[in-house]
């Protein structure tokens, strides 16, 4: 299990380098549900805060008396994010780990956003979660089914590839590639009750100002953990060159459509 978790945090670790995806995204953009259950005065934990500009937007919509703290376990995020938004005074940024957070029944609502899927233990991590939230409070996943993905028309062959060595890589680290569809059950599970599924998905078409961003996402994915994927041993160097330059070639000139499936899931601490 020990070896296991190493392997998990691994390949889940993100370089500081992907800041710019992540600078790119905000509340009212990725998170519908969220941003109509946020409410002033509220305290709010973010987990896997990465940089923190959905963080900081999460602060705007307390005030003017909530209190917003972002974590993630990796240190240059949090040293960017406190840099960034040091000017909104609601907000603090912290080192920390999802499995083992000091916080005891404070928080009004929290968030845990695209961080399940990186998780090979997402029932501790609830479970954490619900430790921190007041009792009659609400704790919020949103996450993805990596497997439900789909393109028009369809990507290149070394894309697919790519992709397909993505999951197995993942799988083989404990990570669940449906995880959107299976947190219903863990909340369950875990005894939370009025649990809400709002679906979330994010549909980008060609005609959308941001939709090379978006789309080229799984680009960026081959540029930032490909390098970990060849040394592992998942896919070849010339795999992995070949998926992300055919990509963006086929994102510049061909790419229609892009269909990410997203699931909000919310349920409440018994009191």
């Amino acid at each position: 299990m020990q070896l296991l978790n190493k392997i998990d945090q691994q390949r889940a670790q993100l370089p500081i380098g992907a800041s710019r995806i992540l600078n790119t995204r905000s509340l009212k953009n990725e998170h519908q549900r969220l941003t109509e259950l946020l409410q002033p005065g509220m305290a709010v934990l973010d987990l896997g805060c990465g940089p923190g500009s959905i963080t900081r937007d999460m602060a705007k919509s307390v005030m003017p008396n909530g209190q917003v703290v972002g974590i993630d376990i990796n240190p240059g995020f949090i040293e960017e994010a406190r840099h960034n938004h040091s000017n909104v005074p609601n907000l603090s940024f912290e080192l920390g780990d999802i499995y083992n957070l000091p916080y005891d029944r404070e928080f009004d609502i929290v968030v845990a956003a695209r961080i399940f899927h990186w998780l090979s233990r997402p029932f501790d991590a609830l479970k954490m979660m619900i430790k921190c939230a007041k009792p009659g409070s609400r704790i919020f996943v949103h996450d993805c089914n990596l497997e439900k993905v789909t393109w028009q028309p369809s990507p290149p062959d070394s894309m697919k590839t790519f992709y397909t060595a993505f999951l197995e890589w993942r799988a083989e680290a404990g990570m669940d590639n449906a995880i959107a569809d299976h947190l219903s059950k863990i909340f369950e599970k875990a005894g939370l009750v009025n649990i809400v599924e709002t679906p979330q998905h994010q549909l980008t078409k060609y005609t959308d100002p941001d939709f090379e961003t978006r789309i080229g996402i799984w680009a960026d994915i081959a540029a930032i953990k490909g390098p970990q994927m060849v040394q592992d041993g998942a896919i070849t160097k010339d795999q992995r060159l070949a998926a992300e330059v055919e990509y963006r070639e086929w994102v510049r000139y061909q790419a229609k459509l892009q269909n990410v499936y997203f699931t909000a899931v919310e349920g409440v601490v018994s009191i």
